[in-house]
């Protein structure tokens, strides 16, 4: 059995001459894909890294809402153990340290961090602590997250050891 084309039939793409009346294949070369290719990944290579990462808005307000979180764990932790509990505050260092675990919370640099704590409490120097007593009090303080323009403010009662968060008003 003979496969040949029958000569009546023409091929759906003829090679099409070039200008030197040779005729070629349109389209691009493997080598020619793999060099956009390169182009293209170096490109994202050093554009990429320059793209601003800071912290959005909505990350902003979980940052405040875990910070309230970890110190209405605290407070949780003094009324259910009958003991005071502290949370350690370290603006310098960017820090909300737990009283009663491990707990450990990073502000990111890109994000202001203010606190405004009592001098003394219970009668005894603050040293950049937030204390929960048995009774459900507290020193007080507030904590104040912000970051172009947007800020939300940690607020704990000092007499009911209440705490809310609360978006700053950006004057």
């Amino acid at each position: 059995m003979d496969r040949r084309a029958e000569p009546g039939l023409q091929p759906i793409f003829p090679p099409q001459a070039t200008s030197d009346g040779v005729k070629g294949r349109d389209g691009f070369t493997l080598l020619e894909m793999v060099a956009v290719l390169a182009i293209v990944a170096m490109l994202a290579a050093i554009l990429l890294p320059m793209a601003p990462r800071g912290t959005s808005r909505q990350r902003l307000a979980a940052y405040a809402v875990e910070t309230a979180a970890l110190l209405k764990a605290d407070r949780t932790a003094a009324l259910r153990r009958n003991a005071q509990i502290s949370a350690q505050i370290d603006a310098p260092g960017r820090t909300i340290r737990s009283g009663s675990s491990s707990r450990v919370m990073r502000i990111p640099d890109d994000v202001s961090f203010q606190a405004m704590l009592p001098l003394t409490c219970n009668e005894r120097p603050a040293r950049s602590t937030i204390s929960f007593f048995s009774t459900g009090m507290s020193c007080g303080g507030t904590i104040v997250l912000s970051r172009l323009g947007v800020g939300y403010e940690v607020r704990i009662n000092w007499l009911t050891g209440g705490i809310e968060v609360a978006e700053r008003n950006a004057s």
